[in-house]
């Protein structure tokens, strides 16, 4: 996906946002603004995914904040209050389609998108959004493809619900490959949070996307080479989450990918064909 202009200010606010979750000084954070301003602005005709553009502001963004991880005290509580509401949901699964509406609702884990409210109580949300299912729900076509997946996760409290999805996977038979950005960016799971949830015993392989560049989605110009060669010899991508559809729909020459999100935005909805507020499970082969 292209940078759209609807797309500046809700960039821009999620500037405003992490650089609040670290500073209490309204002019540092309204230069900060600026600057990012300065950033999209040299990037957002360049025909570049919009990711890439985003990537971009949020380096400029956390150097000037002075933070590695401006995050890191909201992913660890997400996880914390995801690891005891998926003990009480995981009971209520038992179909692939059970595992995947539930990872799906999980997406909604997603601070400073400017139009989608993060819920506080996430064991209420799935007990009133569980049994509506899914908006598109292909998770039947999706499934034969699980052979050999390489799992592309997103957000930390999301990644609990992932981790329930990969372990069906796996007991079904599934090679999985899990893939963690290669350093934090926004609330994205990285390393220390795959390996705080042993992920790395419970998945075949666990990579980054980057070699450690604070990069948004999949850009292949800087994925490790491990990466490239998993995705190479995948039957199926999941791709959890918008940063990940808005990179992978950049590329035509891939494997299946079957997108897992909550749209959280009209841009997304436009492209989808749903409403905003949708949950989607969509193979795009």
């Amino acid at each position: 996906m292209k940078f759209q202009p609807r797309c500046t200010e809700c960039l821009l606010s999620r500037v405003v946002y992490e650089a609040g979750l670290v500073l209490d000084d309204q002019n540092r954070i309204e230069a900060i603004r600026r600057t990012a301003e300065v950033v999209l602005n040299e990037g957002k005709d360049s025909g570049i995914a919009a990711p890439v553009i985003a990537s971009a502001v949020h380096r400029c963004a956390y150097e000037m904040i002075g933070s590695d991880d401006p995050y890191s005290e909201l992913k660890r509580q997400n996880n914390t209050d995801a690891l005891a509401a998926a003990k009480v949901v995981e009971p209520r699964l038992s179909t692939f389609r059970d595992y995947v509406c539930a990872a799906v609702l999980a997406n909604t884990f997603d601070y400073g998108v400017q139009s989608h409210h993060v819920t506080d109580d996430f064991l209420a949300f799935f007990d009133e959004e569980f049994s509506k299912g899914l908006t598109i729900d292909e998770t039947d076509a999706i499934l034969p493809l699980c052979d050999r997946v390489v799992y592309l996760t997103d957000n930390c409290g999301e990644v609990v619900f992932d981790r329930l999805l990969i372990q069906y996977l796996k007991k079904a038979g599934a090679e999985v490959t899990v893939v963690v950005r290669g350093a934090p960016i926004l609330n994205d799971a990285t390393l220390k949070d795959a390996h705080a949830l042993e992920l790395d015993t419970l998945a075949d392989r666990l990579l980054t996307t980057t070699a450690g560049e604070r990069e948004l989605g999949v850009n292949l110009d800087v994925a490790t080479p491990e990466l490239l060669e998993a995705l190479d010899q995948c039957t199926l991508v999941i791709a959890k989450g918008m940063a990940n559809y808005e990179s992978l729909t950049e590329y035509d020459d891939f494997p299946p990918v079957a997108h897992m999100m909550a749209v959280k935005c009209e841009t997304i909805a436009e492209m989808v064909k749903v409403p905003k507020g949708s949950r989607v499970a969509l193979l795009r082969e």
